[in-house]
C-alpha cells in the first residue's frame, strides 16, 4: 500500500488543527463535521475554518488531509500554517488574557525540523528496533510544536534520530571524590567503567557530545580542566545511536539517559537531582511489585534503572554546582539482555502507530508480514487485523491496570514508552514498557517505602489515586491504544467500531476477574477520558507536571459504539450529531492537574 508523505507546511498545520481542536473549539461545541469536512469556529474571534476529512474518528482524532481553508466575504480561502498560527495565537490570547511572544518561534522551530527531516531522510539502516526509534519524522500529533528545539549552540543534525544520529560520547576522568554516584547493579557500573580507560584515582564520566559542547564554557568546569581534577579525553569508546527522545542514547547493550540542556516541545531535557536519585531509588522500590508481574504476564517486562553517575564539583559555597551536577548526569537503563525473548524484535510502538508510514515498524508493514496468528490458511484482511489488535490488547492492557489496583504504581504506557516485541512474521509476542521518569507511587498504596526517601525525591515519585488514574487512563487509552486504533482504522475504515469494541471486552474481561474496581466500573460505562492539554500547557509556558486534561467523549460509551454501527458517510463529531459552528457554546470543562511526564 502506497502512502504519501506530508509536507512540512501541511504536516504543521494539520497538527496544529488536532490542538486547536481538541483543546479549545470542541470543548467549547464550535465544530461540526459534513460534506467530509470539519468545520471549525474559533469561539472568541468568529473565524471559520474548514479542513477535508480523509476519515472521521469516534474520539474526534480525525484524519485530514490537503489544506486548511477560512471563509472571508468572497468565499474560502486557502490558509498556510503561519496564517493559521497567527490564528490559534490570537485566540489563546483572548482565551487566556495573557500573550505568549516565543509561540511562533516555537512553532517555526518545529516546521524547520520536519522539513529538515524530510528533506534529508537517509536510508533505513539493517537494524529494524534502532529504525523504529528514528522514524518519527512528524512527532506527537497532538502537540502544537512537536519537533520544536532551542540550544545555544550546536548542530541538531548531528544528533537527531531523524538523522539516524550515530557517533560516539565524550568521555571525562573526574577525580573519584568528584563523582556523586549510586548503583544497585554492579554491572550497571561496570558498563559506564568500561566504556574508557581512566587513569589510576580517577574514574570515567561519559558525556552526551552535545551537552559537553553545551556546558564547556562553565568556569568551574573550566578551572578543574586546567587543575587536573578533570581530565578531558575527548570522543571515544564504541558507537551509541540516538534514539526517538534525543538524550536517550543506545550502546554499550544498554541506555543512557543524559541531560541535554535543549527544550524540546515542553522540556528542558535535563535529569533534574532528584530525578537521578530517585530513578535507582524506584528501581529498588519497584523490585517487589515488578516481579510479581512479571509473574503474573510474563509477556511484560519493565526497562530497570538501576545506576546514575555526575559531577559533583564543589561551588562557592562548598556544595555541588547544581547546573554540573545535573547537566553531566546520566541514568543507566538496563538494555534487552535477558528481557526480550529468542526471535523477537522490540518496535517503538510510536512508530508502529504513526500517521504515516516512515518504516518498516509501521503496522501496515506488520499486518502485511503475515494473515493470522501460527499461519495456516489465508484470510480476509480486515480479520487479520482483528486479530492482531485483539492480541496487542491482552498483551498490554492488564499489566497497566495490575500495577495502579494491585500494587498502587502508576505506569506510564504512551506511545514513546513502550516498545512492541513482534515475531518473525510481525505479531504481538511480547510488551516491554520503558522511562521510569513517569512511573509514580500511590502514597495510599505505598506510604512506607516513600517516607524512607528524602522529601524532594519523595514528593515528585508520588501521585494521589485520581491523578494517578487520570496519567494511567491518557496515557494508555488516548495517547497509547487510540492512536494505534486509528493507524488500524486508516486500513480498514469499517472496523473502527469493532476495534473499540475490542478495548472494551479487554477492560471489561480484566475489571469482571478483578473485582470491578469503580474507576474501571466508570471507564467502561463511558466516561469522559483526560487528554492532556499540550497546546494550552505550552501557551501558558507551565512544566510539564503543571498540564492540564481536557475531557474527551469515550468511544468506549454505550450511545457511541452503538453510532458507530451507523452506514459510512453519516456527518459525526466524536459519535455525536453534527453541532452547527454557531451553535451557543457548552460550558468547556477545565483543565485538572496532570502528572508529570514526557512531552507525550
Amino acid at each position: 500500500m502506497t502512502h504519501e508523505l506530508p509536507t512540512a507546511d501541511q504536516a504543521v498545520a494539520h497538527t496544529l488543527l488536532n490542538c486547536l481542536l481538541r483543546e479549545v473549539s470542541a470543548p467549547e461545541r464550535r465544530t461540526a463535521v459534513t460534506d467530509g469536512r470539519l468545520l471549525v469556529r474559533l469561539p472568541r474571534r468568529g473565524v471559520r475554518l474548514r479542513i477535508t476529512l480523509r476519515r472521521t474518528s469516534l474520539l474526534g482524532a480525525h484524519r485530514f488531509t490537503g489544506p486548511v481553508e477560512e471563509e472571508r466575504p468572497d468565499g474560502w480561502t486557502e490558509l498556510d500554517w503561519r496564517e493559521l498560527a497567527g490564528h490559534v495565537q490570537h485566540e489563546l490570547e483572548l482565551r487566556t488574557g495573557t500573550v505568549n511572544e516565543e509561540f511562533l518561534d516555537q512553532l517555526a522551530s518545529s516546521h524547520d525540523g520536519v522539513r529538515e527531516g524530510l528533506e534529508n531522510r537517509p536510508q533505513p539502516g539493517t537494524d529494524r528496533y534502532l529504525e523504529s526509534e528514528q522514524a518519527l519524522l512528524f512527532g506527537h500529533r497532538f502537540h502544537p510544536a512537536p519537533k520544536s528545539r532551542s540550544a545555544a549552540r550546536g548542530d541538531w543534525r548531528a544528533y537527531a534520530p531523524e538523522s539516524r544520529a550515530v557517533f560516539r560520547l565524550h568521555h571525562l576522568a573526574v577525580r573519584e571524590e568528584l563523582l556523586a554516584h549510586s548503583s544497585l547493579d554492579e554491572r550497571a557500573t561496570a558498563l559506564l567503567d568500561g566504556l574508557g580507560e581512566a587513569p589510576a584515582g580517577y574514574r570515567l564520566l561519559p558525556a552526551h557530545p552535545w551537552q559537553y559542547q553545551l556546558l564547556a564554557d562553565h568556569p568551574l568546569l573550566r578551572d578543574a580542566l586546567a587543575g587536573g581534577e578533570i581530565l578531558d579525553l575527548g570522543p571515544g569508546g564504541e558507537p551509541f545511536t540516538a534514539t526517538a527522545s534525543v538524550r536517550t542514547l543506545h550502546g554499550a547493550g544498554a541506555f543512557l539517559k543524559f541531560s541535554l540542556n535543549v527544550r524540546i516541545t515542553n522540556c528542558l531535557r535535563k535529569n533534574a537531582a532528584y530525578e537521578l536519585t530517585g530513578a535507582v531509588a524506584l528501581t529498588r522500590l519497584l523490585a517487589p511489585a515488578l516481579a510479581d508481574l512479571a509473574e503474573r504476564f510474563p509477556d511484560a517486562a519493565v526497562l530497570r534503572e538501576p545506576a546514575f553517575r555526575t559531577l559533583a564539583l564543589p561551588g562557592a559555597d562548598g556544595r555541588p554546582d547544581q547546573a554540573l551536577y545535573e547537566g553531566f548526569g546520566l541514568i543507566v537503563r538496563e538494555g534487552f539482555a535477558g528481557v526480550l525473548r529468542p526471535g523477537v524484535t522490540p518496535l517503538l510502538a510510536a512508530a508502529v502507530a504513526d500517521e504515516h508510514p516512515t518504516s518498516s515498524a509501521h503496522i501496515s508493514r506488520l499486518l502485511g508480514q503475515r494473515d493470522g496468528p501460527g499461519g495456516g490458511e489465508r484470510r480476509e484482511d480486515g480479520r487479520a487485523a482483528l486479530d492482531w489488535w485483539n492480541a496487542y490488547l491482552r498483551l498490554l492492557v492488564p499489566p497497566v491496570l495490575a500495577a495502579y489496583f494491585d500494587h498502587g504504581v502508576v505506569l506510564e504506557p504512551h506511545l514513546q514508552n513502550v516498545l512492541i516485541g513482534v515475531d518473525a512474521a510481525g505479531w504481538p509476542a511480547q510488551v516491554i514498557f520503558r522511562d521510569l521518569e513517569g512511573t509514580k507511587l500511590l502514597p495510599e498504596r505505598n506510604a512506607a517505602p516513600l517516607a524512607v526517601l528524602p522529601p524532594e525525591v519523595a514528593g515528585p515519585m508520588a501521585y494521589d489515586a485520581e491523578r494517578g488514574w487520570d496519567r494511567v487512563v491518557y496515557c494508555l487509552l488516548v495517547n497509547h491504544i487510540a492512536e494505534l486504533l486509528a493507524a488500524l482504522a486508516d486500513r480498514h475504515p469499517a472496523l473502527e467500531g469493532a476495534l473499540w469494541e475490542a478495548v472494551r471486552h479487554t477492560l471489561a474481561r480484566y475489571a469482571h476477574a478483578h473485582g470491578c474496581p469503580p474507576r474501571l466500573r466508570a471507564l467502561l460505562a463511558g466516561a469522559p477520558l483526560p487528554a492532556k492539554a499540550n497546546l494550552l500547557t505550552r501557551w501558558e509556558r507551565k512544566a510539564d507536571r503543571e498540564a492540564g486534561y481536557v475531557r474527551l467523549p469515550s468511544p468506549l460509551a454505550g450511545h457511541i459504539l452503538a453510532g458507530a454501527a451507523q452506514p459510512p458517510g453519516r456527518d459525526a463529531l466524536a459519535g455525536t450529531r453534527p453541532v452547527p459552528a454557531t451553535a451557543v457554546p457548552a460550558t468547556a470543562t477545565a483543565p485538572v492537574p496532570a502528572a508529570a511526564g514526557s512531552a507525550r
